[in-house]
């Protein structure tokens, strides 16, 4: 049964949403997760289907997606391609698994490349990540890490058939009534070559997880970060700001939000972030694992100390990323000391 969206009910409750004329959006679950649920977003494309973003290639999740296609008259042969916002895995594995069953095609932005290349290499052979966290004096959650090492999962990750470049146009649906034109925009931040998808004739963005109605994004988490994920991010909120206002249906939370508003929240958030991050170096604190350990964490303002190790180490890579604006701007100066990197005001 289709459903229409309801911005103020439970966005993760399983179904088929309809938010626009032709779109329907369908949480699937992401469990042992925070976040609870992805929104994929499905698109009338003339006698299928196109879908924004994949989920995580779990049984549940594949299950969720097989359900709520069956409430719009589809199945999952029906999908002939996924427009994918990004590498993380809740986003494009499900792709992967798809595209081997039904070969439907699988697009993904160009920045994302280096990404994909990394996680084509052994397991043992990629440690970015961790070389990150202990260039941030965060040894005891790089231990951590490397004692409960996930499996490999390299099965996970395939290249995908085609690579979208900043301002493609992508047509869906093309001779039907419902035919729609998107714009691919580049907004790195949250990964280096996220992308969200503009329909400027229905006034949506379908906006990944650059724009989150409820959180903010977590930066640089990928198996090549950029060079300073914050202020790409930054740089692709003017960006997003700059563009003519619309719906927000973004890959976690509810619909309805206006794009403007939240971007303007999510730029003041990171404005104070800094400010904070700035009083921390000046009390002394180094390392960015020093300074995330005395800031507050999440909407709840938690304790460092009483994060779980996967949102330690989300807030130790987030407050390297602000030391690290805070350098570009002169506020502060960093200096590399053993392997580790020491900020000074």
């Amino acid at each position: 049964m289709i459903i229409d969206d309801d911005p103020a009910g439970d966005w993760t409750a399983p179904g088929v949403y309809r938010c626009a004329p032709g779109v329907y959006r369908i949480p699937l679950p992401l469990p042992n997760d925070g976040l609870r649920a992805v929104n994929v977003y499905a698109l009338a494309d003339g006698e299928g289907l196109t879908l924004v973003d994949a989920g995580w290639a779990l049984a549940q999740s594949r299950e969720a997606l097989a359900s709520a296609l069956a409430g719009i008259g589809a199945g999952l042969p029906d999908v002939r391609r996924f427009l994918v916002t990004h590498i993380h895995r809740d986003h494009y594995t499900q792709a992967v698994a798809l595209r081997r069953e039904f070969g439907m095609r699988v697009a993904l932005g160009r920045g994302e490349r280096p990404g994909i290349e990394e996680l084509a290499r052994p397991r043992r052979d990629r440690r970015g990540q961790l070389d990150q966290l202990l260039r941030a004096g965060a040894r005891e959650i790089v231990e951590q890490l490397e004692r409960y090492e996930p499996p490999d999962g390299l099965g996970e990750y395939e290249f995908p058939d085609d690579w979208i470049d900043d301002g493609a146009q992508i047509l869906v649906g093309e001779g039907h009534p419902e035919q729609r034109v998107l714009e691919a925009i580049s907004t790195p931040g949250h990964t280096r070559g996220h992308v969200v998808f503009a329909d400027p004739a229905a006034e949506l963005l379908f906006s990944g997880d650059h724009v989150l109605p409820r959180i903010t994004p977590s930066l640089g988490l990928e198996p090549v970060p950029g060079k300073s994920p914050l202020a790409d991010f930054l740089t692709s909120l003017e960006l997003v700001r700059s563009r003519p206002d619309a719906v927000l249906l973004p890959a976690h939370g509810p619909t309805g939000m206006r794009v403007h508003q939240r971007v303007d929240e999510l730029v003041a958030h990171h404005a104070k972030r800094l400010d904070t991050t700035l009083a921390a170096v000046q009390d002394g604190h180094s390392t960015a694992h020093e300074v995330a350990g005395v800031l507050l964490w999440t909407r709840r303002d938690t304790a460092f100390s009483d994060l779980d190790l996967f949102n330690r180490m989300l807030a130790t890579i987030e407050t390297a990323a602000h030391l690290e604006v805070l350098v570009e701007r002169g506020l502060v100066t960093a200096g590399d000391q053993d392997g580790i990197r020491h900020y000074t005001s």
